[in-house]
């Protein structure tokens, strides 16, 4: 049953608790707060809860196995038990799974005779509802996706977190903090405290305070980097990689915007081979109109065969990251970015 995140909201508020959960979407920090929600209402005061909260990643082979074990076991001095499943990922090829066709039928199995006395909560990086064990996931539990906030969405968010802090912020100084950050609910939250702190003792944010501190990952990293990657300039490249690490963007959101780009190249490079109309092509990949000259030559100056192989590299080292190949955080994913940002500047 597919809820809205405002619905799964309102229906944990009145306690309403489902036997199964499926999380996923692009909005990852809000996916993860709703997963601790769901945890969290699911006990009740004076309950053993350290008995009975259990989180089991899929990037550790067979764990599907235990988790729905520990699901069917009882609670131990508690009306629930809580088990999370993290790290899921049903991909569209198999190669990146980490929840397997292997185990469809253990999980449908699981899913179509829950524990009443546990919840179950999926927690999923990715989730192709076209996929047998997506479509299972999707059908046979409460789905709640995360997608991106919109900017009126954001402008909400924000304000409340604002408040929370006990600051003020006017309505043109939160639009531009906004412009500067995008989408990513994570780095927004992180960078008001931050300017909240710096705020003191008056908590007044003001523009020059926001220009001072928060770096501009769109104008920077949306697609400076990536141009850089096409024309093949390495030092470019790696000095402007370091600034938007230094600055504090994560190397995996980062990532998710360089695969963006790399993605419209290659849907634009083909549309540019079939003849199609460039006022079409910009409207089928949602290029500005101040953004397309610069958008257009890059893609007719790149290879399809090299912007096919760049998005199967991003792919590959998004999954490098997740599975913490190379060294956890931060170092690990750091890594990770510079040795692929070195790759493809020199295809």
């Amino acid at each position: 049953m597919p809820l809205t995140r405002e619905q799964l909201r309102s229906k944990l508020k009145q306690r309403e608790i489902a036997p199964v959960y499926v999380l996923y979407g692009a909005e990852t920090y809000l996916r993860d707060l709703a997963a601790k929600f769901i945890a969290d209402v699911s006990f009740s005061e004076g309950e053993f809860r350290d008995f009975n909260d259990a989180e089991f990643s899929l990037n550790t082979p067979d764990n599907i196995k235990s988790a729905l074990a520990a699901a069917d076991q009882l609670p131990m001095m508690a009306s629930r038990r809580v088990v999370k499943i993290t790290d899921v990922r049903v991909a569209a090829t198999s190669a990146k799974d980490t929840l397997k066709e292997d185990y469809f039928d253990l999980v449908a199995g699981y899913l179509s005779n829950p524990s009443p006395s546990s919840v179950v909560i999926f927690v999923a990086d990715d989730l192709n509802g076209n996929r047998k064990v997506g479509k299972l996931l999707k059908e046979k539990s409460v789905a709640v996706e995360f997608a991106s906030l919109d900017d009126q969405e954001l402008t909400k968010w924000a304000r409340k977190q604002i408040t929370d802090t006990g600051s003020e912020m006017d309505d043109r100084t939160l639009r531009h903090l906004i412009a500067l950050i995008g989408s990513d609910v994570r780095r927004l939250t992180v960078e008001i405290e931050k300017l909240s702190t710096a705020a003191l003792p008056d908590k007044v944010i003001g523009f020059d305070l926001v220009d001072t501190l928060v770096s501009n990952i769109r104008e920077v990293s949306n697609f400076d980097l990536t141009e850089h990657l096409v024309a093949g300039n390495k030092a470019r490249a790696m000095k402007t990689l370091a600034k938007i690490l230094d600055d504090g963007a994560e190397p995996l959101a980062l990532l998710g915007l360089i695969s963006y780009n790399f993605r419209r190249l290659l849907m634009v490079k083909d549309m540019m081979e079939r003849g199609i109309d460039r006022s079409e092509v910009a409207r089928a990949v949602k290029l500005r109109y101040n953004d397309q000259e610069s958008f257009l030559a890059a893609a007719r100056r790149a290879e399809k065969r090299t912007l096919i192989h760049a998005v199967k590299r991003l792919a590959e080292t998004d999954l490098a990251i997740k599975t913490s190949i190379g060294g956890s955080a931060p170092k690990g994913p750091r890594m990770q970015i510079e040795l692929l940002v070195c790759e493809l500047a020199i295809m």
